[in-house]
């Protein structure tokens, strides 16, 4: 057995009947409600985001891994890459081409499952993270750093936010 079968049923089983559940090592969520939006989510969008929210989540604290798209490690895009795949979704594999694929999406109305995109000094998307909400977001960060969280008002990724976008 190489290992995916038993992740990719502890996913879905968690997604199934978990997916209200919030992790304890989660950064602590608002009760606000979001601001008004130009667009008006259905019940299926915001399902379908925080199913993805909570397929990265799970996620968080295995290895970074250039290249890696599978449970056995992942970059940033693989992470993307494959809670997407996971829930029966097909999207691109690399965080430029996500970007560009991704409903452009305002950052006062993300909501989980909503790409965060970032540059890192150059014109192209170097970076991807799946929100989680409450400025949070889920993101494999670089070699030796595993999948972790991370928040958009940190100093690094509020001066190299490129975006936000909605895949689902």
């Amino acid at each position: 057995m190489d290992g995916r079968l038993p992740l990719t049923c502890l996913v879905l089983m968690s997604l199934a009947g978990c997916a209200g559940v919030e992790s304890t090592r989660q950064p602590e969520r608002s009760t606000k409600s979001p601001p008004a939006s130009r667009e008006t989510p259905t019940a299926r969008d915001e399902d379908a985001g925080a199913r993805l929210a909570a397929a990265a989540e799970l996620l968080v604290g295995s290895p970074y891994r250039f290249g890696g798209s599978g449970p056995e490690g992942f970059d940033c895009s693989g992470l993307v890459y494959f809670v997407h795949r996971e829930l029966g979704m097909d999207v691109p594999r690399t965080a430029a081409r996500q970007f560009r694929s991704a409903r452009p999406v305002a950052r006062a109305v993300l909501r989980p499952g909503d790409l965060v995109f970032f540059r890192d000094g150059s014109q192209e998307v170097t970076h991807v993270g799946v929100f989680i909400g409450n400025d949070a977001f889920v993101h494999a960060p670089k070699s030796g750093r595993p999948v972790g969280y991370a928040r958009l008002d940190d100093e690094y990724y509020a001066v190299n936010f490129a975006g936000a976008g909605r895949l689902h």
